[in-house]
């Protein structure tokens, strides 16, 4: 049987790829900055095949995640920034002092913990720790530290998270669906007026909403989001489909007729849906 290859394997490849001489010519042009759509394109691959539940291939997409560790990895090298193994040590380092319920002494192999803490505890200790840390850094505000670069309902979600800790948030989800009520109204009336400017703000005070009913149902608004596109490609697929049966387009039908694929798309078994 042949042998499996190692992440010493993957990094000597890495070196190869980016070897002067007779590396690939596209990863020798890469930098940080460049490869960053590939990282962000490739972490989303890995969440649809979860969420798609295609493990049969879930741990190719991981392989492409991780070869976008190893990309940075190697540039840090050369770089003189880091490498690999201080990526490691440095992940590790971090996660033990997270731990202290696991690894009571501190380090990696020392005594473990003989007792269990519940998970609300765990996540307690888990955030005093983060802040500290955040603190060490100079990040002091109870939002500090929410990365910009974040997808903005990703992003809007952890700032409610953090701001909910503090006691800054609705006692319960009918004060969210009450705030998105009224955001509606004052996006009707900004339309109303013509002011498209304050008519953007308002939209995105509605979306920002949306977000924090969506935290207090605990899903993902990222993961909603991305459901509801799937079936809206699925409905559409379905009446662009019998359409193109009858001979025409879509932008050859009327309203009324779309509306009526439309709905009978809307009746329609997702697919690997029980029959």
């Amino acid at each position: 049987m042949e042998q499996n290859y190692s992440v010493e394997d993957l990094l000597h490849l890495m070196a190869q790829l980016r070897n002067p001489d007779g590396g690939c010519p596209w990863d020798l042009k890469q930098d940080f900055a460049s490869i960053v759509p590939s990282t962000i394109e490739e972490a989303y691959e890995v969440a649809e095949a979860i969420e798609q539940e295609d493990f049969e291939h879930l741990h190719e997409e991981l392989g492409d995640l991780l070869f976008q560790v190893i990309f940075y990895a190697q540039l840090g090298r050369e770089k003189g920034y880091f490498d690999f193994s201080r990526i490691v040590d440095t992940l590790v380092r971090k996660l033990v002092r997270r731990h202290p319920h696991v690894f009571p002494s501190g380090t990696l192999y020392g005594s473990r913990s003989a007792g269990a803490l519940d998970e609300a505890e765990v996540k307690r200790n888990w955030e005093a720790i983060k802040q500290a840390e955040r603190t060490a850094k100079g990040d002091s505000g109870t939002l500090a530290g929410v990365a910009t670069g974040l997808p903005a309902l990703t992003r809007a979600a952890k700032l409610q998270k953090r701001a909910a800790r503090v006691g800054f948030d609705w006692p319960d989800i009918a004060g969210t669906l009450d705030k998105i009520e009224e955001e509606v109204a004052e996006l009707r009336e900004a339309l109303a007026r013509g002011d498209t400017e304050h008519a953007k703000e308002e939209l995105g005070d509605l979306l920002f909403s949306c977000v924090n009913t969506s935290r207090h149902l605990k899903v993902d608004p990222e993961a909603a989001l991305r459901g509801s596109s799937r079936k809206f490609e699925q409905r559409f697929g379905f009446v662009e489909a019998r359409l193109q049966g009858e001979g025409r387009q879509v932008s050859e039908a009327t309203l009324e007729e779309l509306n009526r694929l439309w709905d009978m798309a809307k009746g329609q078994r997702p697919p690997g849906a029980e029959s």
